[in-house]
């Protein structure tokens, strides 16, 4: 899924403390997080590999746990596409660095709920394993453009 949006639900911001002003401003513009030029690259490489890239709104919380099915319906209500335990506290210090940020994320399992049977972080490691190559594929192919 290619990261247009995300929403942090993670209790955390890595920007909290006395500011780094050489790094960048005290409050960092996050309209623009997820790079739009470097959104549109991406779907333009994806579309000649032959890959399907869907772009949506991930959502960052804590963990280690996974969400309930409860939390995973509150989520959806507030726009979530994906949730993880990852990325968010990233973005938002390179946005503060005024790095331009392209996030994609490997969709690995379906939420809490979605299925009836448990979530397994074996399930996980093997549908990572599963799309590697492509996944490898796109980003080699992204990073000599950017």
């Amino acid at each position: 899924m290619l990261i247009s949006d995300h929403i942090n639900l993670t209790g955390r911001n890595p920007l909290v403390g006395p500011n780094e002003e050489e790094l960048g401003v005290r409050f960092p513009d996050m309209s623009d997080a997820y790079s739009r030029r470097l959104r549109s690259l991406a779907k333009s490489v994806a579309a000649e590999q032959g890959i399907e890239l869907r772009e949506g709104v991930y959502v960052g919380v804590l963990g280690p746990s996974y969400e309930t099915p409860a939390e995973i319906r509150m989520l959806r209500a507030i726009g979530a596409d994906a949730v993880g335990m990852s990325t968010v506290a990233e973005v938002i210090a390179a946005n503060h660095a005024g790095i331009e940020v392209l996030g994609i994320s490997c969709i690995s399992n379906m939420a809490a709920g979605m299925l009836d049977q448990p979530l397994s972080h074996q399930e996980v490691m093997e549908t990572t394993e599963r799309v590697k190559s492509r996944f490898l594929q796109l980003v080699k192919s992204l990073v000599p453009q950017l």
